[in-house]
């Protein structure tokens, strides 16, 4: 079991990570249906470990209700053996056995009144006390060994004898203070990476670099219909989405057609560096409907001296 949970704990850490690690990424690269995806997918791995974790506890309560219910049954079974036998209060309803008398008589007294009305009374007094003790006695033993349990010493598998504990406990100085220099690393980077993130998916206006136009270069492909009229409306709705998702103004945009499926699209005056990654970015994510985009490569062209 316990090597069933620490895979279990290894399998979605390593995945929480890697689903994190690359949220980030496409964040940072502009990539957004990306990002969902695996935003979804790291929400769906925390989901996993969080009912691992609480089976877990919940398979330990478990296990302690049972050692306890064990122990409540143990009591009750010694306050049985140690209970005095019930004595017969109704001796004279008991039968006797002729034989037993050794050649004694034995003188039995039949008043009406004793026969009828003493017998239907102890009768239902008699089925009064089965029932009580059937229903009442379990019940209250019960509570009673239930409340002798914690007074109940331990089994003697379940703890180590005294004798083999150290009179002071270990202190452990390494483990706690790698688990404060853990905490302090944490709580250092949470703000550096914030900050990064923050830097890199943020929309600022940028001074426009000293060039005249960039240039795009990128493949488009199309599943299903992929004939040269479906691949040309996929690229030219593809980059006209993606032209205005920049901060800078780029109304100067065209789009030309190489071969095979390759476009190279220029914009002028040209883009920032920032833009230029939020151009590529969404290229690469071609949300477009059955569409993929790869982008080949990029590049600025120089202002005529």
């Amino acid at each position: 079991m316990k090597v069933i949970r620490l895979v279990g704990y290894t399998f979605g850490g390593l995945s929480a990570v890697y689903a994190g690690s690359y949220t980030v990424l496409y964040l940072t690269r502009w990539e957004w249906q990306r990002a969902l995806i695996s935003a979804a997918l790291l929400i769906v791995v925390e989901v996993f470990l969080a009912t691992v974790l609480l089976l877990s506890r919940l398979t330990r309560l478990e296990g302690r209700l049972e050692q306890s219910d064990a122990r409540i049954e143990e009591v009750r079974k010694r306050l049985e053996q140690s209970r005095e036998p019930v004595p017969n209060r109704f001796n004279w309803l008991a039968s006797v056995d002729r034989t037993e008398l050794n050649g004694t008589h034995r003188t039995f007294v039949f008043v009406p009144v004793l026969m009828v009305a003493g017998a239907v009374l102890s009768g239902i007094a008699m089925v009064i006390q089965k029932v009580a003790g059937a229903t009442a006695r379990p019940g209250a033993e019960r509570r009673l060994a239930g409340r002798l349990a914690a007074l109940t010493a331990p089994p003697l598998t379940a703890t180590p004898p005294l004798e083999s504990r150290p009179a002071v406990p270990p202190t452990r100085t390494g483990r706690k203070a790698l688990a404060v220099a853990a905490a302090v690393g944490g709580l250092l980077l949470v703000p550096v990476v914030w900050s990064a993130l923050a830097d890199a998916t943020q929309t600022r206006a940028e001074q426009p670099p000293d060039a005249a136009s960039t240039t795009m270069v990128f493949r488009v492909e199309t599943y299903g219909d992929r004939s040269d009229r479906a691949v040309q409306l996929a690229a030219q709705d593809l980059w006209e989405t993606c032209r205005r998702s920049t901060a800078a103004a780029n109304d100067n945009a065209t789009l030309n057609r190489m071969t095979d499926g390759v476009y190279t699209g220029v914009i002028r005056p040209a883009l920032p560096s920032h833009d230029i990654l939020r151009l590529r970015g969404c290229l690469q994510d071609a949300n477009t409907n059955r569409t993929t985009a790869v982008v080949l490569g990029e590049g600025q062209a120089r202002k005529a001296p």
